[in-house]
């Protein structure tokens, strides 16, 4: 993706604090409706809000031979939204609340589920791999949900919503990663001196500093490693041809932002943004970034109702 004098925009001031953020797009397309209808401060702070009165419950998913997936639906309008966490997070978490909020306000249908062997849902976390988490998604996809979803994925759900896309692009609307971490898992040990990669094979576990995690680290086997190499998307281009959102902080010190700008060069679609938060940190969890990633998938589903 050529960034270029005409695919570089400011967006406006939306709070207090400054939103210092930056709009990466390609030339393919023009401005988004978003930057010129008056910002992301023209969108009505109402869908945001939402009534907060109500809440969506607990279900679960059976499925033969594999474990039970647990999930929270709000049934509604087409387009719907489907969430996809982070590695070792869950359906609970602020932006997954503050997407059903946002949706149940408008109407939309909207579900947020836990991976196997995350939250809620069955199975044990370090028996998991991405085809596994891949598998997950592609279910709530087939039984779930009904028609196209607009996937928002964190982290490494941003790459297992460009695995499920590949696989179902009739199932699929749009795109918004947050933090996207495709195929990081691998590039990450990958580009460690082979020293220290023989120290790991030879101990049969890769452990990665983290804050996220009680134990201040994650744990990695090498099967779990040489199994996530199969699904790596960065290598060729990328048959996706929806529009794709992706929205990445310079400070996130877990996964680096040139990510999100590779997923872009990649993907087939024309109709791809980038937005880079200048103070945006890998959670992407503070009020103004939930708020971007809100007002995002709203300019989105004004899209694709237009078109329709």
């Amino acid at each position: 993706m050529r960034v270029t004098a005409c695919s570089l925009a400011i967006l406006p001031q939306w709070s207090r604090r400054s939103m210092a953020a930056v709009a990466l797009r390609s030339c393919r397309r023009g401005l988004s409706h978003v930057l010129s209808n008056g910002g992301l401060g023209a969108l009505s702070s109402k869908r945001l809000a939402g009534n907060g009165r109500h809440k969506s419950t607990v279900q679960y998913a059976s499925r033969p031979d594999l474990p039970k997936l647990a999930y929270r639906r709000v049934k509604g309008k087409s387009p719907g939204v489907v969430f996809l966490p982070g590695y070792g997070s869950n359906m609970n978490g602020q932006k997954a609340e503050a997407l059903e909020e946002f949706c149940r306000s408008l109407g939309h249908s909207y579900l947020r589920f836990d991976y196997t062997g995350h939250g809620a849902s069955e199975g044990v976390l370090a028996e998991g791999t991405i085809g596994t988490w891949k598998k997950d998604v592609l279910f709530v996809l087939d039984e779930l949900v009904e028609g196209p979803q607009i996937m928002v994925g964190s982290s490494i759900g941003g790459w297992l919503m460009l695995l499920a896309a590949i696989a179902k692009p009739e199932k699929t609307a749009a795109l918004v990663g947050i933090s996207t971490a495709a195929d990081h898992i691998v590039t990450s040990f990958n580009s460690l001196p082979l020293e220290t990669r023989k120290e790991f094979e030879e101990k049969g576990e890769w452990t990665m500093p983290t804050k996220y995690s009680e134990e201040g680290l994650y744990k990695f086997n090498m099967d779990f490693l040489r199994e996530a190499e199969n699904h790596c998307v960065l290598q060729s281009p990328i048959p996706i041809t929806c529009p794709v959102r992706l929205i990445h902080g310079l400070k996130d010190d877990d996964v680096p932002w040139h990510i999100s700008m590779q997923v872009a060069e990649r993907v087939l679609s024309t109709d791809v943004d980038v937005i880079l938060r200048r103070h945006g940190q890998h959670r992407m969890s503070e009020k103004d970034d939930i708020k971007l990633m809100v007002y995002t998938i709203d300019d989105l589903i004004d899209k694709l109702t237009t078109l329709v």
